[in-house]
């Protein structure tokens, strides 16, 4: 996503506004192992709603794998 920095004299210059990527381990189960993703805060907290299974599979579903 794009969008401007606005000084205090109202004068705008480019910016982006990047995901928060952080490299997290998650104890795959089914495994019985440990995977590193790269995920978003958002997706660690979905998965610790509905755990990682559950997560992964809705990825594989929607396509993103």
């Amino acid at each position: 996503m794009v969008g401007n920095n606005v000084s205090h004299s109202k004068r705008r210059t480019k910016r982006r506004f990047l995901p928060n990527l952080k490299y997290k381990r998650f104890y795959l189960e089914s495994e019985e192992r440990w995977i590193t993703l790269r995920v978003t805060t958002s997706a660690m907290r979905t998965i610790n709603k509905i755990g990682l299974e559950n997560a992964l599979k809705k990825v594989v579903e929607k396509g993103h794998i």
